[in-house]
């Protein structure tokens, strides 16, 4: 009987237990999960629910309920096949693609050249990739709007080699976009890079060089899949970002390189087509998402698989 009278009062006691953790966990997340639910979730689904809708004859949202704003984004228009959205959506995820892969090359030997610094060293190195942060965006774009201009010692440099007739200037146009947004971008690149690079195990590349493995070998089988998380995380930090990117391409990029970024911000403002620009929004946070997941099935399956 007093086994049973304790076994009892312990059920009780973890029940009452449960009860409090859940009351705690309640009242401590509570307020975030409101502010979420209140600024994110509902605007999100006020997005969706808009992009299914029609644009009136003078930019007043209503009904019917249609799919023609996500057929426009595809490229089939009332006059048939458009190729200009499509167009624009390839642009922004190869202009996203490049800026991740020269990211990824300029960062590359910069984590490891500051991986074997000494230890005071390290510090000022990560802080030197930090500093553009301390200058407002805008100013560092108008900064490279008048490098890439005519007349700018780059230029001039370029005119020396032969890469642009005289008198041209880099800007506006592609290179001038995937030159902002790789100095915009690289330090999203650098530092989780740094942090897989400075956790290098170098016994293991010994090893590799002792088993008769080249530079190449060592370093994709001892190096590569030690780093490779914070790899992926600097691409998907690059990537996203970029594809989406509205003031360097406003700003260097002119009228001709239109992306995602400049075109929701055209059917939101100026052109006042909700409905589209909710399509196109929509389809945007689809490719974050996509992204995301893809990442995520990664770290799920195990990246030293993949290799």
């Amino acid at each position: 009987m007093i086994t049973v009278r304790r076994d009892k009062a312990a059920q009780k006691n973890h029940v009452h237990s449960e009860r409090d953790d859940r009351l705690r966990s309640t009242l401590t997340s509570g307020p975030g999960l409101m502010w979420m639910l209140c600024f994110l979730f509902i605007p999100l689904l006020a997005v969706v629910a808009i992009s299914f809708m029609t644009r009136g004859e003078y930019g007043e949202i209503g009904l019917p309920l249609t799919l023609d704003n996500y057929r426009r984004l595809l490229g089939f228009g009332i006059l048939g096949f458009d190729p200009l959205y499509p167009a624009i959506l390839i642009r922004s995820l190869a202009l996203g693609l490049a800026t991740a892969s020269i990211c990824m090359v300029a960062a590359l030997p910069l984590c490891f050249f500051i991986g074997r610094l000494p230890l005071g060293w390290r510090t000022a190195g990560l802080i030197l990739i930090v500093i553009p942060f301390w200058t407002n965006l805008l100013i560092r774009t108008y900064a490279w709007q008048i490098l890439l201009s005519p007349g700018g010692w780059i230029c001039r440099l370029a005119e020396i080699f032969g890469w642009i007739s005289p008198g041209t200037g880099l800007y506006p146009g592609v290179f001038a976009i995937l030159v902002g947004m790789v100095c915009d971008f690289l330090p999203f690149m650098v530092l989780p890079l740094y942090a897989s690079v400075e956790k290098i195990d170098w016994c293991l590349a010994e090893a590799a060089v002792d088993l008769g493995a080249n530079g190449s070998q060592v370093f994709r089988h001892a190096i590569l899949p030690q780093i490779l998380p914070g790899l992926g995380a600097g691409c998907i930090l690059v990537f996203l970002p970029a594809t989406g990117q509205f003031v360097i391409p406003d700003l260097l990029g002119g009228a001709k390189t239109t992306m995602l970024g400049n075109l929701i911000q055209q059917q939101f403002g100026a052109g006042r087509d909700w409905p589209f620009g909710a399509a196109i929004s929509f389809v945007a946070l689809l490719l974050v998402m996509a992204g995301l997941w893809f990442r995520g099935a990664k770290q799920a399956g195990g990246e030293g698989g993949l290799l």
